[in-house]
């Protein structure tokens, strides 16, 4: 079983707690994921703000059309500074994702994050992770950076 790392990290034109706001609010998901992945985010009775224990359901089609289901819990939230989401259910066998906030002063925040996952079906999974998997994540984060920098412009 390999463990796979992704770090992406990304400075803010804005104060930590504006993009505090928008990062911890479940709803703002969407805005900054790839238009082509087929994203929704099941709003009933989603709260406007995260909290531990918080379950979240995603729909997607991230690779080849294929529709997902993505079940996420919200682990760990230290207000202002960093949360955990953990798939549980989702096309992972392990997604652990990192979200970390650093003041930098004079208005701007570093955004940190840092994804640890292991890929289901083992060899084969590896396989498909240098040409398919490691690419798609990219994509995905590049897209992030430059929504978040159109969201954020300074």
């Amino acid at each position: 079983m390999a463990v796979h790392t992704l770090i992406s990290e990304q400075t803010i034109s804005a104060p930590v707690g504006e993009v505090w706001a928008f990062f911890s609010n479940p709803r703002n998901l969407a805005r900054i994921t790839p238009p082509g992945m087929g994203f929704s985010i099941e709003e009933n009775g989603l709260p406007a703000t995260i909290r531990p224990g918080l379950m979240i359901i995603h729909r997607l089609r991230p690779l080849l059309g294929i529709p997902v289901t993505w079940l996420a819990e919200i682990t760990h939230v230290v207000e202002g500074r960093r949360f955990v989401d953990e798939q549980r259910v989702g096309p992972y066998a392990v997604w652990h994702h990192e979200h970390e906030f650093e003041d930098l002063g004079d208005g701007r925040t570093r955004m940190t994050d840092r994804v640890t996952y292991v890929l289901p079906f083992g060899p084969l999974g590896e396989l498909v992770h240098p040409w398919l998997v490691a690419p798609k994540l990219k994509q995905i984060f590049a897209h992030r950076e430059k929504a978040v920098r159109e969201i954020f412009p300074g």
